[in-house]
C-alpha cells in the first residue's frame, strides 16, 4: 500500500499530466479534510500507520505523545520557526548567525528562479513550507530550468498543513530559498545530526546516514556517544566516531529547544563546523513503528506534556 501512495504522489508531482489530471481531485481531498475535525483525522492515520488506536486521554507512548502535541501544543512561535525562512532570525537571536547555512537567493514568485538571479557556486532550491526536498544545482551540472520553474509553482501552491495536520505548516507564507549547498570534501552530501530534545534538554541523537538512497540507516545515540540499542524506522547503520563538537552540537540544540515541549533540532557537521538545518515538531509525523517497541514507551515516559494536560 505504501509503494501505492507513493506512486501516486510521484505520478501527482512529477508528471504533467499526472498533475492536471490528480489536481481537482486532490483539491477535493482536501476540501473534505477541512470539513473532518483534525482529531478524528490524527486518530484514523495513526491506526493506520501504528496497526493499535491513539491514545490522545492518556497518551504513553512516544509516538502518542508526538500526536497528542499535535492537537494540544499550537503557538504563533510554531509557525515562525516551521518557516524554514524566518527561522534564521530566531536561530541568530538564540545561538548566533555563525550556524546559519548563507542564504544565496528568496522569492516568492517562481519565475524568478532563473540562473542570472542565481550564484555561480553550488546551491541547493526549496520552499520554506514544507517537506519536499529541494533541486540541487552544482557547477557545471545541466538544469531544465523550465521544469525547475513548474515545479516551484506547483509546490508554492501546496499546504503542507493537509497532508499530516501539523498545525505550525498551515499559516506560513509559501516562498522559494536558495541555500549554499553543504557538502564534505569529496562533494558528497553531509550526514545530518537530529538532535531530539524533551521539556528543552536533549534525550538523543538520530543519525541517517546515506539519506539519498535505498540504503538508508540509522543510529541513536546519548548525550555521551553511547549506542541506544533502538531502531526508529530504519536499522542500524556504520559505527560513528564521537563527534568533536558535540558539546558544541548539544548546546545549540537545546539553546533552540527551549521554548518547547518537544522539537527535533537538525545539525550539519561539515569541516569542522556546526551548521543548522531546521526545525521539527513531529518527527515522521509521530508515525513511525520502533522496531523494539519497548522503545516507543521508554522514550514516552521521559517526555513530559503534563503541563499542557
Amino acid at each position: 500500500m505504501s509503494n501505492l501512495r507513493k506512486s501516486i504522489s510521484d505520478f501527482y508531482r512529477k508528471s504533467d499530466f499526472g498533475y492536471t489530471i490528480t489536481r481537482p481531485f486532490y483539491k477535493l481531498y482536501v476540501l473534505g479534510l477541512k470539513i473532518v475535525p483534525d482529531r478524528i483525522i490524527i486518530k484514523r492515520s495513526f491506526k493506520k500507520h501504528m496497526g493499535y488506536a491513539l491514545n490522545l486521554d492518556n497518551p504513553i507512548t512516544l509516538n502518542e505523545k508526538i500526536n497528542w502535541l499535535k492537537l494540544y501544543d499550537r503557538k504563533d512561535l510554531h509557525t515562525i520557526v516551521a518557516d524554514k525562512y524566518k527561522v534564521r532570525a530566531y536561530v541568530e537571536e538564540k545561538v548566533g548567525a555563525q550556524y546559519l547555512i548563507p542564504l544565496l537567493y528568496h522569492t516568492k514568485d517562481f519565475r524568478d528562479i532563473r540562473p542570472e538571479n542565481l550564484p555561480d557556486s553550488n546551491y541547493i532550491i526549496k520552499t520554506n513550507h514544507d517537506s519536499s526536498g529541494g533541486v540541487i544545482v552544482r557547477e557545471g551540472s545541466s538544469i531544465e530550468w523550465n521544469s525547475v520553474r513548474k515545479r516551484f509553482k506547483r509546490l508554492l501552491k501546496e499546504n503542507h498543513y493537509y497532508s499530516t495536520i501539523e498545525w505550525q505548516y498551515k499559516n506560513i507564507e509559501p516562498r522559494i530559498i536558495v541555500e549554499e549547498l553543504l557538502t564534505y570534501e569529496d562533494g558528497k552530501i553531509p550526514d545530518d545530526y537530529k538532535l531530539h530534545c524533551f521539556n528543552g534538554k536533549l534525550a538523543f541523537i538520530m543519525i541517517d546516514f546515506d539519506r539519498h538512497t535505498d540504503k538508508r540507516t540509522r543510529n541513536l545515540y546519548d548525550r555521551d556517544w553511547n549506542l541506544i540499542p533502538c531502531n526508529w524506522g530504519r536499522p542500524y547503520g556504520k559505527d560513528l566516531e564521537r563527534p568533536k563538537n558535540l558539546e558544541e552540537m548539544i548546546m545549540v540544540a537545546e539553546k533552540l529547544a527551549q521554548d518547547f515541549i518537544y522539537i527535533r533540532v537538525d545539525l550539519y557537521l561539515v569541516k569542522g563546523s556546526i551548521f543548522f538545518g531546521e526545525l521539527t515538531f513531529h518527527h515522521a509525523s509521530g508515525f513511525q513503528k520502533f522496531i523494539q517497541k519497548e522503545c516507543d514507551y521508554k522514550f514516552g515516559e521521559l517526555l513530559k506534556i503534563k503541563e499542557l494536560q
